[in-house]
């Protein structure tokens, strides 16, 4: 299995997950995800992220070894996104390979709902000219915890 996990401070290529994925049809689906920066409110001017290096790559890493152990997968990406951000940017991207569709759709999914509640990223939204902290949101973290009653629980964070 061939995977790749960064963190940049650049423009993420959405092409990027689907071409370094394409293995010459030993996958029969490749599922990807995009994350884009959202305002619900109407409130949001930027998004600023933060991150732990080292120990986010080692996270994400930690990750995708998971998902392989759970699904058959050919190959995973996962590129997260750091820095001063505006609306409607591409924050994150996860794309994954697999010889069936719903082992691709389903490991997608994992990566991304454990990424969210336990890659060391902090956040900041610009709301009226001042930064705020953003917190966590519950919803994130019951979709995490459907998927960790087997093992993730005990990694660090």
């Amino acid at each position: 299995m061939k995977a790749h996990c960064a963190v940049q401070d650049v423009t993420l290529d959405s092409c990027a997950p689907q071409k370094w994925l394409h293995d010459q049809g030993i996958s029969g689906a490749i599922v990807q995800f995009s994350g884009h920066v959202r305002d619900e409110d109407g409130r949001v001017e930027a998004l600023h992220l933060e991150h732990y290096p080292g120990m986010t790559e080692r996270l994400l890493g930690t990750i995708i070894e998971h998902a392989e152990q759970r699904w058959h997968i050919n190959g995973a990406w996962v590129v997260h996104r750091v820095g001063t951000m505006q609306l409607g940017d591409e924050i994150v991207q996860v794309a994954v390979s697999a010889q069936h569709r719903q082992a691709a759709f389903e490991a997608c999914a994992f990566i991304m709902d454990v990424l969210k509640t336990r890659a060391p990223f902090w956040k900041k939204e610009l709301i009226d000219g001042r930064w705020h902290w953003v917190e966590a949101r519950e919803r994130d973290a019951l979709a995490a915890a459907s998927w960790l009653c087997g093992g993730l629980e005990h990694e660090p964070r």
